[in-house]
């Protein structure tokens, strides 16, 4: 059956990319749940109409994202944390501690868009990743400071 895809799906296609899928799997999984539609003549012009104006939307995302990266590359963020002897921390900096300094600075950052390999234990400078869209990002400072 050969149906129009609506949304990106994995090991299958893009948005408005006609596909040849299993009848049951057209029924039963992708029409229901509004994923594709079948391919006629009709459906393909509105399917590309869609495609166009998400197209548009994405490059909106992407200049905003942009921007922001450019303002955000200038700043520093500076973390207080309780710390004993030999620089280690009590606890952690995770992306949560980050992303509330990055408010307290004007900055409303979702903590899942910043990536760290793991929580930061010790004192010192480090470049921690915000994932601004998909194609954007960001390498930002941090300094991470014994609490007095």
């Amino acid at each position: 059956m050969e149906i129009i895809l609506r949304e990106d799906i994995d090991k299958l296609g893009q948005r408005g990319q006609v596909v040849k899928v299993a009848g049951g799997y057209a029924r039963n999984f992708l029409l229901p749940r509004k994923l594709a539609v079948a391919a006629t003549d009709s459906n393909k012009k509105i399917v590309e109409q869609e495609r166009q104006a998400h197209l548009r939307r994405e490059a909106k995302e992407v200049a905003g994202a942009s921007e922001l990266a450019k303002m955000m590359a200038a700043v520093e963020v500076t973390i207080a944390q309780k710390a004993g002897e030999a620089d280690q921390l009590f606890g952690s900096v995770t992306a949560a501690d980050i992303s509330a300094a990055l408010e307290k600075l004007g900055y409303t950052i979702d903590r899942r868009k910043i990536h760290l390999e793991e929580p930061i234990k010790t004192l010192g400078d480090f470049k921690v990743a915000v994932k601004l869209h998909r194609e954007v990002s960001v390498e930002i400072p941090l300094r991470v400071v014994k609490e007095e």
